[in-house]
């Protein structure tokens, strides 16, 4: 099996969705594989971080409340083993401590995910070429440019 994960597709980038909640890793995966991205998941933070060392990954979507270790524990371990790779945390809760955001390259509230994590992931892999199936993204769907702080997106604009 991990023979399998390991071999990403060439020019494709792979996107790793970690989250204890199975519809959205289900929504994650649908969204980002439409607009072209491999995606691999993981329904918990020491499967993730498993996965995250063994493959070639572009970017990791993070849950904040995850049981056994939250977001913010796994973003510390994937930042301290692989330092550059992209971290995007999700989360319901909109208090999200500083020192949580201070790891991650960019958040998303989860009810904004719907128009604002594909704008974000995208600009952190940069362009990736789209898959045959690919739909355009909706109109009003805008590119969000990432600061090397964290990020909150608001209604519609970036906030530090």
């Amino acid at each position: 099996m991990w023979g399998q994960i390991m071999s990403n597709y060439p020019g494709r980038k792979t996107i790793l969705c970690i989250d204890d909640d199975d519809s959205m890793l289900g929504y994650q995966r649908a969204l980002l594989e439409r607009r072209g991205f491999e995606v691999l998941t993981a329904d918990s933070a020491r499967q993730g971080l498993q996965i995250a060392l063994a493959c070639a990954v572009a970017a990791v979507i993070v849950d904040y409340h995850m049981p056994e270790m939250d977001g913010h524990e796994v973003a510390t371990e994937l930042k301290r083993l692989r330092p550059q790779l992209p971290i995007v945390m999700v989360s319901s809760d909109d208090k999200v401590p500083e020192q949580a955001l201070s790891v991650v390259d960019a958040f998303v509230p989860k009810d904004e995910a719907p128009s604002r994590l594909l704008p974000v992931i995208t600009r952190i892999c940069g362009e990736c070429p789209p898959a045959p199936n690919a739909l355009p993204l909706p109109t009003g769907e805008r590119d969000v440019p990432v600061s090397p702080r964290p990020w909150r997106i608001r209604n519609g604009s970036a906030q530090f």
